[in-house]
């Protein structure tokens, strides 16, 4: 007889790999509108000129940016770029699709997604009273995980484990 073993949440590690990530959003956000600085700037000291003005004649000229490390770099930045737009879609699909997508939303807003990062979780539920009426810091908290879980199964898809749960609810077993 196998025994098994349920994870709460908070042992779950796609719970910890989206924390991990919405913990990182800000930073990489960050990091991305630096390295795009640093590649325009890079490109108008070597080339004379903006990357936005030259791009089609550089694609028709067939100009080489290997030596430069320039298409390295830039290739990074797509790869980030695409990450993130992954990350914001699937904050969007929340929003809009989750029977508490709005209050979620919300949330993971001003706890990972908002520019301004708040220094504890009051300077947050500050920010949510015009979103949530009545939040409270239990509330708070416990939305939080239910938001980020929500969200883990966006990014990640639901594991065996939810859907088999998910089926159980709708087809309970007979005693």
């Amino acid at each position: 007889m196998k025994k098994t073993v349920s994870l709460n949440r908070e042992e779950n590690p796609l719970y910890h790999d989206t924390l991990t990530l919405l913990k990182k959003y800000r930073d990489v956000v960050w990091s991305l509108e630096l390295s795009v600085q640093r590649v325009r700037r890079k490109f108008h000291i070597e080339y004379g000129s903006s990357i936005e003005d030259f791009l089609e004649s550089i694609y028709l000229a067939g100009v080489d940016f290997e030596e430069s490390g320039i298409a390295e770099h830039a290739q990074s930045i797509e790869r980030s770029h695409k990450m993130l737009k992954l990350v914001d879609s699937s904050l969007e699909l929340l929003r809009q699709k989750h029977k508490n997508g709005e209050t979620y939303y919300w949330i993971l807003y001003y706890s990972f997604f908002s520019p301004q990062k708040y220094r504890n979780a009051e300077e947050i539920i500050d920010q949510l009273r015009p979103h949530i009426l009545d939040i409270s810091y239990p509330t708070f908290y416990r939305h939080r995980k239910d938001a980020i879980d929500a969200l883990s199964s966006i990014l990640w898809g639901y594991s065996s484990r939810d859907s088999v749960n998910l089926l159980q609810e709708f087809f309970p077993e007979k005693p």
